[in-house]
């Protein structure tokens, strides 16, 4: 089954000579559950491409179908709902809350929907994620490393079908970055999440089940990677 179906997707930023083409016709489908890994060089167009699944920007041309949701024949105001609960987003940048606890900040996005976390799952998260003696700290009291794993669990929290993660280790060390990436590919056997990551690490990429190439707005499968 189909969780993402991305067709023909293209985004021209300008006009004119000044055109700059980031995304040319590109297409591709994600089935639920896997981990995909998009690579690329600084430019390439691989977060362009990940701003266009997530509905974070509106391609020039071409159609993205989250769960057989055409998103970007929704009303704004039915897309905001539909991105709060289906897509979950873990950035470089950690983006938490400065003045949350480790436990607010990942039902954060709970809240916003009016919703209450459902204590045995959010447990199981803290759990999971090493995160339980630290429940009650605030970012500035965490490392690095730790505050990526409290972005995983906001990102888990809403069971979201599809998770997008922009270089998520690219701000921290080699031993946090291979624990992230196995948060990751844990998250995706363990609930059957559908994980589209970006990184420029070719090493990182190999633990995902696909890798794709954007090069010059392009993309090419290299299809599964050994397991």
């Amino acid at each position: 089954m189909k969780l993402l179906e991305v067709s023909k997707i293209s985004k021209t930023y300008g006009s004119g000579e000044a055109a700059v083409r980031a995304l040319k016709n590109v297409s591709f489908s994600v089935p639920k559950g896997e981990y995909v890994a998009i690579v690329g060089e600084s430019g390439s167009g691989k977060s362009t491409l990940l701003n266009m699944i997530g509905a974070l920007d509106t391609p020039t041309s071409g159609k993205v179908w989250i769960d057989g949701k055409d998103i970007f024949g929704m009303k704004e105001n039915k897309l905001t709902i539909f991105r709060r609960r289906n897509i979950g987003f873990i950035f470089q940048a950690f983006n938490l809350i400065p003045e949350l606890t480790v436990e607010q900040n990942m039902v954060f996005p709970l809240l916003l929907d009016y919703q209450k976390p459902k204590r045995k799952y959010l447990e199981e998260l803290l759990e999971v994620l090493n995160l339980k003696e630290r429940r009650h700290h605030l970012p500035n009291q965490l490392s690095g490393g730790q505050q990526q794993r409290v972005a995983i669990g906001r990102a888990l929290i809403t069971r979201p079908a599809l998770i997008l993660a922009d270089e998520p280790t690219g701000n921290l060390d080699t031993q946090n970055s291979s624990e992230v990436i196995a948060l990751l590919k844990e998250a995706s056997r363990k609930y059957e999440q559908t994980i589209i990551m970006i990184t420029h690490n070719r090493s990182i990429a190999q633990v995902s089940d696909r890798v794709l190439q954007v090069s010059d707005g392009m993309l090419t499968d290299f299809g599964r990677c050994r397991e």
